[in-house]
């Protein structure tokens, strides 16, 4: 829902004409007295009129009950006179006490209950207010004469420091009423005080949060006595950066809403991290918290859209629609607003996501770069920024125009100004002197009224005569839903799809800022970046006032998420099987084969057997070794399986007889790995002992030894005639080999192609399925990622503290999954080198299967545990093995799997549907 929907109902449930748009900003609505206001012309006639009476840090705003009569605002610095009167000295007809304010100035608001630019009376008047308790005059008028010396004090910062003590006091002097607890069985676990943040305003009371409820309490029970959130309806939490300071906390019931349900801003960091801490760690077993590395990865995969994406990434980076100064900022799509029809199969139709908004009009940006760089430090190429909270309530105005009517002083934007056509302003937005701003995520959604002059507001006329009305939609739109659905449409598109990463990395990443960003004609002024400007240090109060509004009215800079190149994204409109659908998959309900190749046959399978992984049973076990075993080849038929151990053996076990056929020693120093060659007619072991030993099944004897290394070599790969060899030396080495075809007796022949450093012992290494890619992880936690035709490191990445203990790329080569001694999965994007997810599991996982998406890992207390990456968490766990699981191979259909283990057994599992 957006924010100016919930926020119509919540007044409307008060059946109040009231809001807090109605104070200037950074104002306070302290209390409300039913009251009467009593105008005179002469003592001899009156007018006296019921309504309700807000005592506000700046103002007094009196509320009529008949809703045709306009709101009555009287600012306090407008004041010439406040004081107690004696009702019956003035009026004959009325006794009680009451108190006179005299004003040279007043504001008429909501005339006829219509939402309007409001008028001003000057000139000397006097209004009488008359309380219906009239006890509490007094002490009223003391308290109103209190905040007029406040506003009439000459600088701006002591004004804001009296009215903040002021406020503290009274904060001080009450407490959450406890009667309000939703259930008498409630604990309280924590009370502080706190603001309560919506567009533009602040609300001052106390937050409590007990073992089931948060709560919130105004100190002006406004707009109702007590906000209430059940804590098992709460999905997400952010900690917010408020006013350039860390106090904020947005507390969300949806996963993918706009708006949050409740924004608080603390006074104190310490009370807002208690309180996220609190609300975390009840929520941490029934919801998983999402990174910007989680949901990229759950964006490439194609598990959430583009929109769904963007607005995550807004969120993690402090964009609040309780904040018009941080609020979402999503691109311009389309540049097509004057074609009739809308072609989104053509590049042509949209707009360069590669550059920011003030760069995609040459002419343009070389005005403004020979500015820059005739400008003397700090410089800016733009500036104005490409969000505000101007801009917002630009879009907005017409489903928004109370927020407009707060930021303007109570006036609307010149006509000519407004938002009038989507045309007009991205003409504006291309070749406006001044005028860079990116759109609104209500650009994106299902609510066209911002479009509809609804409310039918006076908004003026422009030039030639014609009022301002509905927005002016581009030839291709029937309607505002249909320019809507056509937007959606075009961010979703593949085009779009393969050109996000570009803008993100703009808004949200490594060219928002720095070298990158002067590159990429990117540079706003220093003061919408953050950390640039350290508020703390600026003694003169007004000073800190002053740069604080320049700041939040011209606009902020999202948090930096990404430090490097944002990664494409890999799946869009992809025929494979989403995860949802994938999971409702059974076996005895796969699709249609009539019309599907054996391949798309074997890839269904796979996703079948995926979806059902925890589902794998302990078939038989075998103790066929002395010590640990290192290594699982398993021949193409099955038939026949090769294990390595640190007892230095080569075993071969029949899998039809479930026997022990060979054990083969090759010399007295623990084998490592093993691998079987294409035709299944050698055995590769790699050895503690330097050396990688070659052994023909059909002959029963070593056929040939490579004496590769000047230490133990850790593991083997072979793809394509060419054969990987890691060692603790330090070095990979790329060996070119034809394996002998002559009775086995023919020694190999090797070249070694390549000869690949690393700076610590390495550990393991995995080549990609066609051969293309090789990675390789150390001892000290680097994962390198190779490019096998040019024998070249395409990245070095640090990802783990400890050795890695096994690395894998997923089967379209996007992704390398490593596993470390730190107990860490991390999953790293080969393009870009950027590791964009890490599930912790406190436990070494020592090797893994997997598929892109979900995970099998063995770990070192012998379970194996089921991991959905794209959900970020452990599915399942299932108990096999006595000690420590240290390798595993699946087949090609992911429904038979063989591990070996410490324990020296090796255990069969099959799926069991």
């Amino acid at each position: 829902m957006a924010f100016w929907k919930r926020s119509d109902c919540l007044h409307h449930s008060t059946k109040e004409r009231f809001s807090l748009l109605l104070l200037d900003l950074e104002e306070y609505f302290f209390e409300q007295h039913i009251a009467y206001q009593i105008s005179t012309a002469s003592k001899l006639s009156e007018s006296k009129t019921s309504g309700s009476l807000k005592i506000c840090s700046k103002s007094l705003i009196f509320e009529p009950d008949q809703i045709e009569l306009p709101i009555i605002k009287i600012t306090l610095r407008d004041c010439t006179k406040i004081e107690v009167e004696d009702g019956e000295d003035l009026f004959r007809k009325n006794t009680k006490k009451l108190f006179s304010v005299l004003f040279n100035q007043v504001y008429l608001i909501k005339e006829q209950n219509v939402v309007a630019a409001y008028k001003v009376q000057r000139g000397g008047r006097q209004f009488f207010f008359q309380l219906e308790d009239s006890r509490k005059v007094d002490d009223v008028v003391q308290t109103v004469l209190q905040l007029q010396r406040a506003s009439r004090l000459e600088k701006l910062g002591d004004q804001t420091a009296m009215i903040t003590a002021i406020l503290q006091s009274r904060l001080a002097r009450t407490s959450f009423d406890k009667n309000s607890f939703q259930s008498v069985s409630e604990t309280s676990h924590m009370e502080c005080i706190a603001e309560m943040v919506t567009p533009l305003v602040t609300n001052p009371g106390h937050v409590c949060i007990t073992d089931k409820y948060l709560y919130f309490q105004p100190l002006n029970s406004y707009p109702k006595p007590v906000v209430h959130i059940s804590l098992a309806d709460i999905r997400r939490i952010y900690k917010r950066r408020h006013m350039l300071m860390p106090v904020g906390l947005e507390v969300f019931c949806t996963e993918n809403d706009l708006c949050s349900d409740i924004y608080l801003k603390f006074y104190n960091p310490k009370d807002r991290d208690g309180l996220y801490y609190f609300i975390a760690a009840y929520i941490e077993n029934h919801v998983t918290e999402h990174t910007a590395d989680s949901y990229m990865l759950q964006w490439q995969m194609g598990h959430i859209s583009n929109y769904q994406y963007l607005l995550h990434l807004n969120s993690l980076a402090d964009r609040s629609c309780n904040d018009l100064s941080q609020y979402p900022v999503f691109p311009w799509i389309i540049e097509d607003y004057t074609s009739a029809a809308l072609d989104l199969t053509i590049p042509e139709t949209f707009r360069d996501l590669s550059k920011p908004i003030g760069a995609l009009n040459k002419d343009r940006l070389e005005r403004l770069l020979k500015r820059y760089h005739e400008m003397p430090d700090p410089k800016f190429i733009y500036g104005s920024h490409y969000s505000s909270p101007g801009y917002v309530l630009f879009y907005l105005v017409r489903v928004a125009p109370e927020h407009m009517l707060c930021i303007q002083n109570g006036k609307f934007d010149h006509a000519d100004r407004m938002f009038n056509s989507i045309a007009e302003t991205w003409r504006n937005c291309l070749d406006g002197v001044t005028d860079f701003k990116e759109l609104v995520p209500e650009f994106y959604g299902n609510d066209g009224s911002f479009l509809l002059n609804s409310l039918n507001l006076e908004l003026g006329k422009r030039q030639g005569g014609r009022l301002v009305d509905d927005v002016e939609l581009p030839p291709w739109a029937s309607d505002p839903e249909d320019f809507l659905r056509k937007n959606r449409e075009a961010l979703e598109s593949q085009h779009v799809s393969d050109h996000l990463h570009e803008w993100i990395d703009l808004i949200f990443g490594c060219k928002q800022r720095g070298s990158e960003a002067v590159a990429a004609n990117n540079v706003f002024h220093p003061v919408t970046y953050e950390g640039e400007i350290d508020l703390h240090s600026i003694d003169d109060p007004d000073h800190k006032v002053a740069m604080l509004t320049q700041i939040l009215e011209f606009g902020q800079t999202p948090k930096q998420l990404f430090l490097k190149p944002h990664p494409k994204r890999i799946f869009t409109n992809s025929k494979s099987f989403s995860r949802s659908s994938s999971q409702n998959m059974s076996i005895d309900s796969p699709a249609s084969p009539s019309e599907e190749s054996f391949e798309d046959l074997t890839e269904e399978s796979r996703t079948i057997a995926w979806s059902n992984i925890t589902k794998f049973q302990i078939e038989s076990g075998h103790k066929i070794h002395k010590e640990a075993i290192t290594g699982i080849a398993v021949c193409s038929n099955g038939s026949s399986v090769f294990t390595t151990s640190q007892d230095s053996t080569l075993k071969m076990f029949s899998t039809s007889q479930k026997s022990l056929q060979r054990s083969v020693s090759f010399s007295n120093m623990a084998l490592s790995s093993c691998t079987l060659l294409p035709g299944d007619t050698t055995v590769l072991c790699s050895s503690w002992d330097n050396n990688v030993y070659f052994y023909s099944i059909a002959f029963g004897r070593r056929q040939d030894t490579l004496m590769g290394h000047d230490d133990a070599v850790s593991k083997i790969h072979w793809c394509n005639n060419r054969l990987y060899s890691a060692s603790w030396d330090s070095t990979v080495k790329v060996w070119h080999c034809v394996p002998s075809a002559v009775c086995g007796t023919k020694r190999n022949n090797f070249e070694l192609l390549a000869e690949l450093e690393h700076d610590a012992g390495v550990n393991t290494i995995s080549v990609s399925s066609d051969g293309s890619l090789l990675l390789s992880g150390t001892k000290e936690g680097t994962v390198s990622i190779w490019d096998t035709a040019q024998l070249s490191v395409l990245h070095q990445l640090p990802c783990h503290n400890g050795k890695v203990c096994e690395v894998a790329l997923s089967p379209d080569n996007r992704h390398v999954l490593s596993a470390g001694e730190d107990g860490c999965l991390k999953v790293t994007d080969v393009q870009t080198g950027m590791l964009i997810s890490s599930l912790p599991s406190g436990e070494v996982q020592r090797c893994f299967c997997w598929n892109g998406h979900s995970v099998l890992s063995g770990n070192d207390t012998g379970e194996l545990l089921v991991w959905d990456l794209v959900g970020g968490r452990i599915l399942e766990r299932i108990s096999g093995h006595a000690d420590a699981v240290t390798c595993m191979w699946m087949n090609e259909s992911c429904n038979t799997m063989i591990t070996g283990s410490a324990d020296r057994q090796l255990l069969f599992w099959k799926l069991q549907y």
